[in-house]
């Protein structure tokens, strides 16, 4: 009996110290200014977070701060219309899209060609200049592949020969890749301290890039900042049906994040 009433006497004193302490905290907070407390109520100013382990691991492993959102995880600065990208303060990338070359189906000596010419290009890029191969597996809308190549009636007598050639087309399709669409691009980056300085030589190495290409017999194309956006939305959002959007962009302003 003496045990517990002394636990319960414990317990009051402990309440008791609680009210004290959360009233002194009220009477606190009442005097501080608005501004302030929006600071302290403020969803992305630091929480701070204590305790032995939380400490063991800044200790093996380095304080490292979870990005705040989505948004800003994306490893990107700036994309710009003209298709350049900021990915941080001195790197500035451009993304090119090319298409397959038939390499099994060519001759002895052809292929020979191809690969020094493929070696040539990758020669091409120095120490300076940042490389990325990019070989992207979507799958399309397979309503779009039909309507593409659905052949329209017509008022004459040839009706049943279009239909029956686009029946064979649609079991063609039914056999295939099931509209898997398969992209490659080829992204390359170098350093300057701002866009200004970047621009020259990325522009340089475009028309390298693009010579390259039209050497080993290759379509190739720029990306815009809009299609770049696109892929990343795509690759962000797989089997989304929705239709890529570009207007979080305000007006006269060329970056989809922030002004450089």
């Amino acid at each position: 009996m003496e045990q517990k009433t002394r636990q319960a006497k414990k317990q009051e004193s402990r309440l008791q110290a609680e009210k004290i302490q959360a009233k002194k905290n009220k009477k606190e907070l009442s005097s501080m200014t608005q501004t302030n407390k929006k600071q302290i109520y403020n969803s992305n100013s630091p929480r701070k977070k204590e305790g032995f382990f939380y400490e063991l691991k800044n200790k093996l492993f380095g304080k490292k701060e979870q990005p705040p959102s989505v948004q800003q995880s994306i490893p990107y600065r700036c994309m710009y219309k003209d298709g350049i990208c900021r990915v941080d303060d001195r790197l500035y990338t451009k993304t090119i899209a090319f298409q397959d070359i038939n390499y099994q189906l060519a001759q002895n000596e052809d292929k020979t060609q191809i690969f020094e010419s493929w070696c040539d290009f990758l020669n091409y890029f120095d120490s300076t200049v940042h490389l990325q191969l990019s070989f992207i597996n979507q799958f399309g809308n397979l309503q779009d592949f039909q309507d593409s190549i659905s052949i329209e009636e017509q008022e004459d007598d040839y009706n049943d020969i279009r239909q029956e050639f686009s029946e064979m087309l649609k079991n063609q399709l039914a056999k295939g890749n099931n509209g898997l669409i398969k992209t490659k691009y080829v992204t390359f980056g170098i350093e300057a301290d701002s866009l200004k300085a970047a621009k020259p030589r990325i522009e340089r190495v475009e028309t390298d890039i693009m010579n390259n290409f039209k050497t080993l017999g290759v379509k190739a194309r720029s990306l815009t900042g809009k299609e770049r956006l696109e892929i990343l939305y795509r690759q962000l959002n797989p089997g989304s049906k929705e239709k890529f959007v570009f207007y979080n962009v305000p007006y006269k302003v060329d970056t989809t994040r922030k002004r450089d």
